[in-house]
């Protein structure tokens, strides 16, 4: 069975994604005219939306990578945040746009933006390209939002299950059978 046979349907197509992710670069360069802005990719889910991204801002923009994890090897969100790739560059006196694949629950972007701020970040915001307000248990503000989506199990644009599915083009909704089989 190929990646394709193993999706109940599409949610998101991958030209809805790529006109949104242009309309939100759009935004954040009118919204930091004159600034230079740091966007800081979320690993892994988040690589492939920052890439294009990134490339949808037109100012002056650095990319920093972290990687945390509140999902262990579950698939929900255990609500600890543990940072497993720090910083590779300070963020201090820097404009930082948390690039983020989906909100869930909102513990990991609550502690990330606490984590940036405390390290100097002149300003935190958040561009998220998908989220699951449904699935909220902490508030986090959130500046940029791609689009809202059901409390699905999507996977596409980034999103895995079982480290697969990354490289689909598209936000797609995983059949029960492969991760209840």
């Amino acid at each position: 069975m190929n990646l394709d046979q193993m999706v109940e349907k599409i949610l998101i197509t991958e030209e809805e994604i790529t006109r949104r992710v242009k309309e939100l670069g759009e935004e954040i360069s009118k919204d930091y005219a004159g600034e230079e802005v740091m966007v800081l990719c979320v690993l892994k889910g988040a690589f492939v939306f920052a890439s294009d991204l990134i490339r949808a801002i037109s100012l002056p923009a650095s990319i920093n990578f972290m990687c945390l994890s509140s999902y262990g090897s579950g698939t929900t969100s255990s609500g600890k945040v543990q940072v497993t790739k720090d910083l590779d560059c300070p963020v201090e006196g820097k404009h930082v746009i948390i690039a983020e694949d989906v909100i869930d629950s909102g513990n990991t972007l609550h502690f990330l933006v606490d984590y940036l701020k405390e390290k100097g970040a002149t300003s935190v915001d958040v561009c998220a390209i998908f989220d699951k307000p449904s699935r909220r248990q902490v508030e986090v503000e959130v500046r940029y939002i791609g689009f809202e989506i059901p409390d699905e199990f999507v996977i596409g644009y980034g999103l895995d299950y079982a480290e697969n599915f990354r490289n689909l083009p598209y936000l797609g909704v995983l059949k029960r059978e492969v991760y209840e089989g």
